[in-house]
């Protein structure tokens, strides 16, 4: 079988419509006409008049007034490239540019998974999708004893040791260590929540967080403490619980040698070497590191008012 041509996996080009759908747009021609249609609502400032906002690029000032426009225009500044192939890892842009890049590989596939009949176009990536049925898990981390069957997951790992953050925000000063964590974030700026919720009216800009807020209605509780079996709503919750047992403290202080079983505790100490004092008095101005600190504070004007 001959290698197929055009292997440069352009994000730019594009195949034929397949038959069946020469004459509808596509979702990208769509809400382009959209946009066309509510130029005339274009106003300075941050609203459109009347009817929906404008979103304002901090970057290069373009402005947009669908979230879904911003949020693929914030990946030219940020380089963010979210639609990764299985089969090679090179990312893309779009997530159509993804699948015009995996037609290569369905044409050059020919190493199969016995286990699963999935089927790879390299050896070394047949070899590497087989640790997820052996369990296999060679890379090991060096700070502590967790060990990870893909190179690159053990590499996301190593950020919570070493305080890498290489994922910055384009709209303001806050920094990640994963990906899908900067995603998150920008839901901020977007102001995008498009998962609702069925029992009432709150909704959430992730289908995770929807997700995990229905068990507050349902009452399910499926992540189970295998230590003390107490159960908790959702798996992060579980984690941080288990560290309690194990004695696991991931984050570490830059300052000093602490460290800490959560982010927030972290959060609060380092404030003690930085500090910053977030909690303020709104009876004397005066300032505190943590806010239970400020709590214990408030009851002495309490007390104040009820002797005089």
């Amino acid at each position: 079988m001959s290698r197929p041509e055009n292997l440069s996996d352009s994000e730019n080009s594009s195949d034929p419509e397949p038959c069946g759908t020469a004459h509808e747009d596509t979702e990208e021609q769509t809400d382009n006409k959209k946009n066309e249609k509510s130029e005339d609502y274009k106003v300075e400032g941050t609203h459109l008049n009347q009817r929906m906002n404008s979103i304002k690029c901090s970057q290069c000032s373009k402005r947009f007034s669908r979230p879904s426009h911003f949020k693929m225009h914030l990946r030219v500044h940020t380089k963010e490239k979210p639609y990764s192939c299985s089969e090679c890892g090179k990312s893309f842009v779009q997530q159509s540019s993804l699948r015009l890049h995996q037609k290569i590989h369905n044409a050059l596939k020919k190493y199969t998974c016995s286990e699963c009949e999935k089927t790879f176009i390299r050896a070394d990536y047949l070899k590497r999708h087989q640790r997820i049925h052996t369990g296999e898990k060679t890379y090991k981390c060096s700070q502590c004893d967790k060990s990870f069957s893909q190179l690159q997951n053990l590499k996301k790992h190593e950020r919570v040791h070493t305080g890498e953050k290489p994922y910055k925000c384009s709209q303001c000063d806050k920094s990640f260590s994963q990906l899908h964590n900067l995603k998150k974030h920008e839901m901020i700026h977007t102001r995008e929540k498009p998962y609702k919720c069925s029992h009432c009216e709150k909704s959430f800009s992730q289908p995770g967080h929807l997700k995990t807020h229905e068990k507050i209605h349902t009452g399910e509780k499926p992540h189970i403490c295998s230590h003390c079996n107490k159960r908790f709503i959702c798996s992060e919750n579980l984690k941080t619980h288990e560290r309690i047992h194990t004695g696991e403290k991931p984050y570490k202080c830059s300052h000093c040698d602490k460290s800490f079983s959560q982010s927030g505790y972290l959060k609060t100490h380092e404030r003690i070497h930085t500090g910053e004092k977030l909690y303020s008095c709104d009876q004397c101005q005066k300032s505190f590191i943590q806010s239970v600190q400020l709590k214990k504070h408030m009851k002495f004007h309490t007390e104040d008012k009820q002797n005089s």
